[in-house]
């Protein structure tokens, strides 16, 4: 038997690097993430109209996904701590399916803000799950490229979100698009409970080869991984923590400005119904799908040149904000909606590079046991972010046009980053029972 062969007990051989069919996976439960949460957004003219709801009506339901959001942030970095990745991701798409799913029973403001409630405290744990994955099963240099892979899921999600979504409400309408989409989780869980059998110190189909070289390349972090869990008190002691909470406070709101608005920038600026929506909406992601592996595999291309952590990592965030601000200043001047759609590709091109090294920062600076628990914390911050300047102020700044909107989110770029430099200092592993870096 070859060394990237592993036979498990029913004989049959095993031919592929597992750790890649992992995140793979991930990604594609990060598509259907994204799926579902794309879906109100993309038939809103629709919804609206049938539920005679308004744009502030709009707002009023995202702000509920989206504190909802934070909530399952906090609660599953924990969560995925304490039952690790196989039954976290499990129960989480179980339950943010049903509450797709269940969207194609509301009717009404207060029916549609419970479950969207319920879908977004879910959805929460898919990134806390995914990072804590790329932890586990991936050395150091590889974990930005992993990171890449499923963040580029979210990408490819809302690259196929609006139009799959329009031709499924073109065909169905649109209480049952939501039932549609929301079953795609249940036979996602079947390969993954097939696959995700354990970590790679134990999972019988990994090759030697392969769990040798997993574990020697984390193998540096064997003296920190002795150390339990961190508490939140405990993760809030570190201004390592405090740099991803900042910097993900500023920068994830871009991501979401898009995420929640885009197809409504398009009703509202050039009058698109949901088949135009679906037409030019995937356009954006496009580009950030392509920013999420370049971004990935630029700074693991530098760490195994002989690159620093700390180098390559903030090198490139530098080279993602530089992308992304001139993007949002085409897009807040661009007159003809193929110019707008191409300056948000840039856009969220230039955003995925910089947060996929900061989403990896977790792992650079704790050990896989804290993993989720200071990744959540991050997402919380993050969606507290989300509130404050995607959800709460563009309803406020797009009455008066949608430029102050694009030009809000060029400012975020300089403060996140700046957040990190300041309080992130050199990325390298916390010493967590000496108490600091």
């Amino acid at each position: 038997m070859s060394a990237s062969e592993q036979r498990p007990a029913n004989g049959v051989g095993i031919r592929f690097n597992l750790r890649w069919l992992i995140i793979g996976l991930i990604g594609l439960a990060t598509i259907i993430n994204y799926i579902d949460r794309a879906s109100l957004a993309v038939m809103w003219p629709a919804i609206s109209k049938d539920t005679n709801l308004t744009k502030d009506a709009y707002a009023s339901i995202i702000a509920t996904f989206m504190v909802f959001y934070a909530i399952g942030q906090a609660v599953s970095g924990r969560f995925f701590d304490r039952v690790g990745t196989r039954i976290g991701f499990v129960l989480t798409i179980v339950v943010w399916s049903s509450a797709c799913m269940a969207h194609g029973l509301a009717r009404s403001l207060m029916s549609l803000s419970a479950v969207r409630g319920l879908l977004g405290f879910s959805e929460a744990g898919n990134w806390p799950g995914a990072t804590k994955a790329v932890a586990e099963w991936f050395p150091r240099h590889e974990r930005a490229f992993a990171q890449g892979i499923f963040n580029a899921g979210a990408s490819l999600g809302a690259v196929v979100s609006a139009p799959l979504i329009a031709w499924l409400f073109l065909a169905f309408g649109w209480r049952a698009t939501f039932v549609i989409v929301g079953g795609l989780g249940f036979i996602w869980i079947i390969p993954w409970w097939f696959l995700a059998r354990s970590t790679p110190e134990k999972h019988p189909w990994l090759s030697a080869e392969e769990r040798n070289y997993i574990l020697d390349g984390t193998a540096f972090e064997t003296s920190t991984q002795i150390a339990p869990a961190m508490t939140w008190s405990a993760a809030l002691r570190f201004k390592q923590t405090w740099a991803i909470i900042a910097s993900r406070f500023f920068l994830d709101p871009i991501w979401w400005l898009f995420i929640n608005w885009l197809p409504i920038y398009l009703a509202d600026r050039f009058g698109f119904d949901v088949k135009h929506i679906g037409m030019f909406a995937w356009v954006p992601y496009l580009g950030a799908a392509i920013g999420s592996l370049a971004g990935g595999w630029y700074s693991g291309h530098k760490i195994r040149q002989g690159w620093t952590v700390d180098r390559a990592r903030k090198r490139a965030v530098i080279i993602g904000g530089v992308l992304t601000i001139p993007g949002f200043i085409m897009a807040a001047f661009a007159a003809q909606p193929w110019l707008a759609v191409t300056a948000m590709a840039l856009v969220l091109g230039g955003f995925q590079v910089m947060i996929n090294n900061i989403q990896t920062l977790p792992s650079d600076f704790f050990s896989d046991k804290s993993v989720g628990t200071v990744a959540g914390i991050g997402g919380m911050s993050a969606v507290c972010g989300v509130l404050v300047f995607s959800t709460w102020l563009i309803p406020a700044l797009s009455k008066i046009s949608y430029v102050p909107v694009f030009l809000m989110g060029a400012t975020l770029v300089p403060a996140g980053i700046g957040a990190l430099f300041l309080l992130g200092g050199n990325i390298r592993r916390v010493d967590i029972s000496a108490g600091k870096a």
